[in-house]
This record gives C-alpha cells, sequence and structure tokens, in this order.
C-alpha cells in the first residue's frame, strides 16, 4: 500500500492507498511544536483505528507547505512502517508544464492538485482549493499549469471578523436559510457562504475572459469545498481527495 500525505497549515490529511482503492482518509490538527515521537504515535494509532498493518505500507509519498514539520514526519513515518517518504519537492517528476515566473515557489498541495486534476478531468480546468487560504489554480487547454489566485480562507476571514470587532461574536460556519441576515449571526454567516460562493463564480468569469475560452471542468477540494461550491451559480465537482490521488499520481511517476 502507498501512504499519501498532505500537510496544511492547519490539517494534515493522510490517506492510504490499495492499488486504485483510497482504504482511509484521516485528518490531524497540524501542531508545529509537535516532534517526530509525537507524530509517531498518531501515526500508530491511526493504522490501529483503521485495522491497517504499517508493514503493509510498502511506500509513502508527503507534500507539505509547512517546511518546518516535513522533517519530523518523515521520520515518524519511517519509524512506523519502516519505508522513508518520497518527498514532492522541486526535482520529483510531476509531469506537469508550470508556466510561473518560479516554478519552484509553487506549493506543493497546488501541484499536488494540478497533477490529479490533469489525470482526471477535461481541459482546461479550475481547481479551487477551500482550505487555510482560498486558491484557484489554472490550467490550460494542454493541460500546463498557468498560475492560480490567492485570498483568505473561509476560517481565517471569520477569525478576523470577530477578533477586529467588538460586537461580533465569534460563529460556526454553515450555510443560512437566506441571503438576508435577520440576526447578527445569520448576517456573518450570509457574508462568508454567499460572499465566497459568489465571489468564486466572478473569478472563474475573469479568468475565462483571460484564457479566451471556457473552461470545461471546475473542481473543488478542501476541507469546506462542500459547503461553500453548492451556493455556487457554476457546476463544480467536488472531490475531496484530489491532492492524495495527485500525491498518487506522481509517486506512479517517479517508479517507472
Amino acid at each position: 500500500m502507498l501512504l499519501t500525505i498532505d500537510v496544511g497549515n492547519t490539517n494534515i490529511t493522510m490517506g492510504a492507498f490499495d492499488g486504485d482503492e483510497l482504504r482511509f482518509v484521516s485528518r490531524l490538527a497540524t501542531e508545529r511544536a509537535r516532534t517526530e515521537d509525537q507524530y509517531a504515535v498518531e501515526l500508530k494509532n491511526i493504522f490501529s483505528l483503521y485495522a491497517i498493518d504499517p508493514s503493509a505500507l510498502s511506500a509513502c509519498i508527503l507534500g507539505s507547505v509547512v517546511p518546518e514539520l516535513t522533517a519530523a514526519l518523515c521520520g515518524a513515518v519511517q519509524r512506523v512502517t519502516g519505508t522513508r517518504p518520497m518527498v514532492l519537492s522541486p526535482g520529483v517528476r510531476t509531469g506537469l508544464n508550470i508556466k510561473t515566473d518560479n516554478p519552484a515557489e509553487v506549493g506543493a498541495d497546488l501541484v499536488a492538485g494540478a497533477v490529479g486534476a490533469l489525470a482526471e478531468y477535461e481541459m482546461p480546468c479550475l481547481v479551487l482549493d477551500l482550505g487555510t487560504a482560498t486558491k484557484i489554480s489554472v490550467l490550460d487547454r494542454t493541460g500546463a499549469f498557468c498560475g492560480c489566485t490567492i485570498s483568505p480562507g473561509v476560517s481565517i476571514s471569520l477569525e478576523a471578523l470577530s477578533s477586529r470587532t467588538s460586537q461580533l461574536p465569534s460563529i460556526s460556519f454553515k450555510t443560512p436559510a437566506s441571503v438576508i441576515g435577520r440576526n447578527t449571526v445569520d448576517s456573518m454567516q450570509s457574508g462568508i457562504v454567499f460572499g465566497v460562493s459568489t465571489m468564486l463564480d466572478g473569478m472563474c468569469d475573469k479568468i475565462e475572459t483571460e484564457l479566451g475560452e471556457r473552461v470545461q471542468s471546475i473542481v473543488a477540494t478542501g476541507g469546506l469545498s462542500g459547503d461553500i461550491v453548492k451556493n455556487c451559480c457554476r457546476k463544480v465537482i467536488i472531490n475531496p481527495n484530489l491532492v492524495l490521488e495527485g500525491l498518487r499520481y506522481i509517486y506512479l511517476k517517479n517508479c517507472k
């Protein structure tokens, strides 16, 4: 089995592939102060929870946007499974043509998501990643990564709204019954949910205008994608495991 790990700023998402089958997906909170031993204990507990024998995990690939955790997680994986992870970094073959000013600065999550989309969806394609930040990756008709947009994520926006104002409370994230809020909580939820979904629709329109052609597929991933994109006017495919699937494709490319 292949263990895939996506290290994000908020969560560490991992999944084990047995061939094409994704056996499980699990998430840990990203905590930069944790040691290799602590992550090793967490990994053992997760494998036990899903009845996975660590010795059955014969390979691992890790993509990280939190460099200070990469070494600790690689060490934890090796201690628990006996295999050293492949780390997605410049020099690893991805099959992705990156047309940005500095391809080396494109985040591992963006690269893996783009590779997953290129393998599974029709081009041109937009990848909406709704995590700590809200990102839109642009793949042209040839599947090349043209660039992306980055804006504050939903959770960051909610935290800023409550922490920087005197009378707005901290609230849970959910879709309100109507756009016009009739109390403070509903008004805040409307602004976030409908505001972000409308922003995504508008950004897709602007990206299409700049590309000069209509995109053939829009796919959303990330922890908050489901609640947001169901309010988009655009047809959006939800694939919560796109980054893990992309990591799997990258690993296979480097094993050939």
